[in-house]
């Protein structure tokens, strides 16, 4: 079959048409954006309470492996959480907001945790702003650091680190009081 001699002409002048009509997928914006005041460091001081006990838990282990239970690790276990983040270690000082997502066992060897949670604030200059963690949370260590990814509202962009202490650990209940120091750039 011979080829028409104009068709390799019109389909570069069909391709032509069909990439200046085309809009633009993307767009660099090199100022600043709507509603964001960037590179500021705010660092956030709270204590997360983490009760897996009693008629009221605030993590429920919501799934586990056929070999969780024999594991030393407790590998394979999910939790999904909404733990209270308070102003002083105490359950009863004051609530600045919830730890909500979930926290999985995921190491085989040792007791390590995959941590997905978002902290929303409901209280103060940051109310009704949340701050993504992801990342591994090394139990046992006495200081373990985890990922800051983003966040929304004033964190909005946001990134940095979260530094986690336990403060006291009950091995009866598997009830947790830890404490957080959060430093996010937004």
């Amino acid at each position: 079959m011979a080829r028409h001699p104009f068709l390799p002409l019109f389909s570069a002048l069909l391709l032509v048409t069909a990439i200046t009509k085309s809009e633009a997928f993307s767009k660099t914006v090199k100022s600043r954006f709507p509603g964001h005041n960037p590179e500021k460091l705010t660092h956030l001081h709270f204590y997360f309470h983490d009760t897996v006990s009693g008629d009221k838990p605030t993590a429920v282990v919501v799934a586990t492996g056929p070999n969780t239970n024999s594991s030393a690790s407790a590998f394979g276990m999910v939790a999904v959480v909404d733990d209270p983040l308070t102003v002083g270690p105490n359950i009863t000082s004051e609530e600045v907001g919830r730890a909500q997502g979930m926290y999985s066992s995921s190491d085989q060897k040792t007791f390590g945790l995959l941590m997905a949670l978002n902290l929303v604030f409901t209280k103060g200059e940051f109310s009704g702003s949340t701050v993504a963690m992801y990342g591994r949370n090394s139990v046992m260590s006495k200081v373990r650091e985890i990922p800051i990814v983003g966040g929304t509202g004033a964190f909005r962009f946001g990134r940095g680190y979260a530094q986690a202490k336990t403060v006291r650990f009950n091995t009866t209940t598997g009830d947790a009081v830890v404490e957080y120091n959060v430093y996010v750039w937004h």
